[in-house]
């Protein structure tokens, strides 16, 4: 039989039955239940396209005689209609955006933004895949809402599925579109989202930018006051920035073609003591090291010596810890069977920080470095489903003067079942300069061409949002708040506006970052070589902002003004979509 990656670097078994199986189930099991005829098993509502099978139409792979229903076949030719989705159906839609190798969010199926990769982290989807896709999550706050004055009553409603109780998706990239409706509402809501997509024109295909252009239309019969808002966190450090290193700093700004508000940060100097190496392991035994088990071998292994499908697992030296590779058998098997722990001698915690490289499996207290005091972890970390190492630190300055342990673990078997580490050093610095870290730059969020009444907020208050946000509006235009790293920081923007009964608004906003510190063997971002920061983004957008919005729909357009099906079209589109 063959060999399938099972995501660890190495390779895991296949089924090995004789008689071959499919999905579990013994080849002869599933003709069986084939030929029992495929309608049966069908719920009442939907087409059969083929069959019934009998068991002899299987003696060849592909049988001859496919039997597809006629009428089936005729639906394939049909125009038909945009597919639009609706209910439980969006809880899963995600249509990428951001330019291409720009970093990738996607698009909710009730508009919000979810999964931001674009703090060049490492990301794994884990389980996750097409039949099985992860559920939407954000790592920072954002979103948008309106807020609602009609007839003496006020309601705020976030643009999302809590806002409204009917919410349509039509997915066409690369461009999305989301209506808003709700009996309770006086208004509706449309919103197209894409970031630009021009054949033939990488540089403009390629800007780390989303653009969220909201139409609100009064379907009432009474005049409605409109405030329609937008908020976004200071993520910038968002995984690097430690307490007492630095502060983000939000400012807003206003010039003729947009209202900004730019989000960065600032590192601190702080003094430094000399840094101790507490261990290298580069050495042949674990000397110092209380070793149990078997997952680590007789010592740190020589990185020449690792397997090569683990690839360059990173890190100083010569040697590292690897208990996939140091574990007898591992380095010529499939399988990580192996277990153990390696606990340091004790020492007494003098630096603020303790850093370390570490890389594996992601099972917290079963592939990780424990950090012990009286017996008792009071820090952990794991690996991230990577042979590759991360430089990581411990933060250590409430611990100072303690007696410790430092404990590698490996006591998970199968999938991931392993742990790398290297150098460990005790040091007042956090693993390198902020300003260094993968996540350090900027990001911003700008609403395009602001009128005289739009409003901004570079600090909002601690509270429920988007209520809180509301509560806090003032014309805080030029102003600038600083929150220490560790606290959250979130700014607004609001177009405010009056709608007559059948009356329409609209406001155009951009969602702009610029993380360049990107280390690929064969470069970094390409968008850092065009600007300096995410406000240079935003302002070219906004210059350019009527040129790039035809452009990328005269491209959708294009495309679907045709006479080929819409799935058709859907489908083969959905290719395209990959390069983002």
């Amino acid at each position: 039989m063959g060999k399938r990656s099972n995501g660890t670097g190495h390779m895991a078994d296949r089924c090995e039955c004789d008689s071959g199986c499919i999905g579990g189930i013994e080849r002869r099991d599933f003709i069986k239940t084939v030929a029992l005829g495929a309608a049966g098993a069908l719920v009442p509502t939907q087409v059969v396209m083929a069959g019934p099978f009998q068991a002899s139409d299987f003696e060849k792979l592909v049988p001859a005689d496919k039997k597809l229903d006629p009428k089936w076949v005729a639906a394939l030719f049909a125009r038909g209609s945009r597919e639009v989705y609706r209910g439980a159906e969006l809880e899963k839609i995600g249509m990428p955006v951001g330019g291409l190798c720009a970093g990738q969010l996607y698009l909710g199926g009730d508009g919000k933004l979810w999964h931001w990769d674009v703090f060049n982290q490492i990301l794994h989807t884990g389980a996750g895949h097409y039949a099985n896709p992860p559920k939407p999550s954000s790592p920072l706050q954002q979103g948008f809402a309106l807020r609602l004055a009609a007839g003496g009553r006020t309601q705020v409603r976030p643009l999302d599925a809590s806002g409204f109780a009917d919410i349509a998706f039509c997915g066409e990239y690369p461009i999305g579109y989301v209506e808003y409706r709700d009996p309770a509402s006086p208004v509706a809501v449309t919103l197209e989202a894409f970031s630009p997509f021009i054949p033939l024109d990488v540089d403009n295909s390629s800007l780390p930018a989303i653009v969220l252009c909201f139409t609100v239309t009064n379907t009432s019969g009474q005049k409605v006051e409109v405030d329609l808002g937008g908020w976004l966190e200071n993520a910038v450090s968002l995984h690097s920035g430690m307490p007492g290193f630095g502060v983000r700093r939000n400012c807003t700004l206003r010039s003729p073609r947009m209202l900004l508000l730019d989000c960065s940060a600032t590192p601190l100097e702080i003094a430094a003591r000399e840094d101790i190496v507490f261990e290298d392991f580069q050495k042949e035994t674990y000397e110092g090291w209380e070793v149990t088990g078997t997952a680590f071998g007789r010592g740190p292994i020589l990185k020449a010596q690792i397997p090569h499908y683990q690839g360059d697992v990173g890190g100083p030296g010569l040697r590292v810890v690897n208990s996939h590779a140091s574990a007898p058998g591992n380095s010529v098997g499939e399988k990580d069977n192996h277990t153990g722990t390696l606990t340091s001698r004790p020492f007494v915690i003098s630096r603020r920080f303790i850093t370390f490289w570490i890389g594996g499996g992601r099972h917290p207290g079963k592939t990780c470095l424990n950090l012990l005091v009286e017996g008792k972890v009071v820090r952990t970390a794991t690996g991230h489903n990577s042979n590759q190492m991360r430089h990581e630190t411990f933060d250590v300055r409430e611990l100072e003067g303690k007696t410790a342990q430092l404990q590698i673990v490996d006591n998970q078997t199968g999938h991931w079942g392993n742990i790398g580490i290297g150098q460990l050093v005790f040091t007042d610095r956090p693993a390198g300069k902020l300003s260094e870290q993968p996540d350090f730059g900027t990001m911003c969020l700008a609403l395009l061409e602001p009128a005289p009444s739009d409003l901004a907020v570079a600090a909002l208050p601690g509270g429920n949002l988007p209520e809180i946000l509301f509560l806090a509006l003032g014309n805080h235009v030029e102003s600038v708040e600083h929150r220490p790293l560790g606290q959250k920081l979130l700014g607004a923007l609001v177009r405010r506006f009056t709608l007559e009964p059948g009356a329409s608004g609209t406001a155009a906003f951009v969602v702009a970052w610029h993380f360049p510190n990107l280390r690929l063997k064969d470069g970094g971002r390409f968008y850092a070589n065009r600007f300096a920061a995410a406000s240079r983004v935003a302002g070219y957008v906004a210059e350019n902002f009527h040129d790039l919005a035809r452009q990328t729909r005269l491209w959708h357009d294009t495309w679907y003004d045709s006479t080929l099906p819409y799935w058709f079209l859907n489908r083969t589109f959905a290719n395209t979509s990959t390069l983002a």
